[in-house]
């Protein structure tokens, strides 16, 4: 979608990549370490710097005491870090619990690993999984329960009670809790509460993150994961085959982030939260059905009420319908899943206020609360070349 953005010159509020630059010391540091020459291979494990600042950063927001010589391990970004983990653990035949919508590297490495994975569906607009559902998805078959808290594409922010459900399948079936938390600063509601925090989960849980989606620096690819010294020592076995290191300039950089002081981590999600209510308010004048996110950069609409039932075709006319690129939720679920979904469609607003306004004129001027918008589909389902008005 974001190459269908760049042939059309359409608003891309498709992928969740922001327009506008993080914190100015994060980019000074990166361009500091540049000029003095930090530009060949880091340790595998990661600069020694790093691991110590993603060591105080766990203690500091959630009490985790970590050693950071045999506890953590620096990525390139968080997708290599799942991606290592998932090759590490699974075995053919090994089953992995997710939840559905879910990223879609997840699915993709767990079939490189020659493993199952089994989704455990989310439901518009409220996004979070039936407990039964996931009881009867956890079995001794399970080798990883991964869970994506802040979710994406959904937004959504898990509940308590599923964690710790989530902790307790966990021990009763011998499982490895593998958890997505790239979003974890930019929580619009509350506060992120990591599943390694709560009892009996930290023996089980290798965390993940990174620094691309907090400090708006997705394109240095520079993650981690922590947790118990077996598991990632786990994650090293493999992540030394994969890209062995990376982001040399950017690793002490990141350091310089995370040390930052927690007004700063709470200005930038105060920041995304008006961006999401800046968009949210737009899409809801428009006409759509709209689920307001908890957390992250991605809001889901649903268009069935403005006469369309397939979100794929209907993103695909989009750019031309109203110059804006945004991307259908069946792209995040299994194949057998997808008439669940099919008219959702996912929207980013880690995008400039400007581009977020003028996504928001353009959809209103496509008529989308008048039906316009609906005439328009019901004539080209039709066969009619007419309807629509647009221009």
């Amino acid at each position: 979608m974001s190459a269908l953005a760049a042939r059309t010159g359409a608003l891309n509020l498709g992928q969740g990549f922001p327009d506008e630059p993080g914190p100015a010391q994060v980019l000074e540091a990166a361009h500091r370490a540049m000029a003095d020459g930090v530009n060949q291979y880091p340790p595998g494990p990661g600069q020694a710097g790093l691991r110590a600042a993603i060591a105080d950063h766990q203690r500091h927001w959630y009490g985790l005491d970590l050693d950071p010589e045999t506890q953590v391990v620096v990525t390139a970004g968080a997708t290599e870090a799942l991606a290592a983990a998932l090759l590490a653990l699974v075995e053919p035949g090994d089953e992995v619990v997710c939840l559905s919508p879910t990223y879609d590297a997840y699915s993709a490495v767990v079939a490189l690993a020659g493993g199952v994975l089994v989704p455990v569906r989310m439901r518009f607009p409220h996004w979070q999984p039936d407990p039964d559902d996931l009881r009867r998805a956890v079995n001794d078959r399970t080798r990883v329960i991964l869970v994506n808290s802040p979710h994406n594409p959904t937004g959504a922010v898990l509940g308590s009670a599923v964690l710790e459900l989530v902790v307790e399948l966990s021990h009763r079936h011998d499982a490895t809790i593998v958890t997505d938390e790239v979003y974890e600063h930019l929580v619009h509601e509350g506060r992120h509460v990591p599943v390694a925090t709560l009892p009996g989960g930290s023996e089980r849980t290798l965390s993940i993150s990174s620094a691309g989606k907090t400090f708006s620096v997705t394109g240095w690819k520079v993650g981690w994961a922590s947790g118990p010294a077996h598991l990632v020592t786990a994650v090293l076995s493999v992540k030394q085959y994969l890209s062995y290191s990376g982001g040399a300039p950017f690793q002490p950089a990141v350091a310089v982030g995370l040390a930052l002081p927690d007004e700063v981590f709470a200005g930038l999600a105060r920041t995304l939260t008006g961006k999401r209510d800046r968009l949210c308010a737009a899409l809801l004048s428009a006409g759509f059905d709209v689920s307001v996110p908890e957390a992250g950069y991605f809001t889901v609409v649903d268009v069935a009420r403005l006469g369309w039932r397939d979100a794929e075709e209907f993103c695909h006319r989009l750019p031309e319908l109203a110059g804006v690129v945004a991307v259908p939720v069946s792209a995040f679920v299994q194949p057998e899943h997808r008439s669940e979904v099919a008219s959702l469609v996912r929207c980013t607003f880690c995008k400039s206020d400007e581009v977020l306004d003028e996504a928001g004129r353009r959809l209103a001027a496509l008529g989308c609360g008048s039906g316009a918008l609906k005439g328009f589909r019901l004539g080209m389902r039709d066969g009619s070349t007419t309807g629509g008005g647009v221009d």
